[in-house]
């Protein structure tokens, strides 16, 4: 079993990667693999809605986003973390989110994933950049795991996140949640519930 980790931070030892690491050492510690993937420097250009990735099974920019993709359909969660800028979400982030998703919506007919994001703030607007990325998540039938308070880890520095022992252990419940959630679905994988497709509400009508 394992578990996909997105880094959205342009500082590899940052705040945002401590608050991963400490999720990461408690699954590992519950008999969960990761593999981490830092997209925060990352040349990632937004999706321009061609629907190559629909006839192709790959993103029409051959980047990042189609070097994660197999590592995604192979995963059995995603977690993903980002530090919050505006309120919001790493703008990169969400550009290589838009299109892993959408050129990898197949992978979710069959597999039932587990999702959760992290976020880290000097002060505020965490809770409106967690709620923006795991938007990702409820779109796709991925269970959203949650822990004994909002994602989320504060200061400037790495050094700073050492000081926030709730956002601390935060991260360490919602890894323990996470490693819970994916060994309870893979035991009843022959219970998932076939999902339904086909239906897409479009009110264009041609003239």
């Amino acid at each position: 079993m394992k578990v996909l980790v997105i880094n959205g931070s342009p500082h590899p030892k940052g705040c945002t990667d401590r608050a991963l690491c400490e999720v990461e050492e408690t699954l590992h510690s519950c008999g969960i693999e990761t593999e981490r993937v830092n997209v925060g420097t990352k040349d990632v250009r937004g999706c321009i809605g061609c629907n190559f990735c629909r006839e192709h099974g790959r993103c029409v920019f051959n980047d990042l986003v189609n070097e994660t993709a197999p590592k995604f359909a192979e995963a059995d969660g995603l977690l993903v973390g980002s530090p919050v800028y505006y309120a919001g979400a790493n703008g990169q982030l969400l550009a290589f989110l838009d299109r892993l998703f959408y050129s990898t919506s197949g992978v979710f007919t069959k597999i039932m994933k587990v999702g959760a994001a992290v976020v880290s703030s000097r002060r505020a607007g965490s809770t409106s950049a967690f709620d923006e990325i795991n938007k990702y998540f409820t779109i796709c039938s991925m269970p959203v795991v949650s822990s004994t308070y909002w994602n989320e880890v504060h200061g400037f520095t790495a050094e700073d996140v050492e000081a926030d022992l709730e956002g601390l252990q935060t991260m360490r419940n919602l890894g323990r949640n996470m490693a819970f959630l994916i060994k309870a679905i893979n035991a009843a994988k022959a219970e998932i519930p076939a999902q339904e497709y086909g239906k897409f509400t479009n009110f264009h009508t041609e003239g």
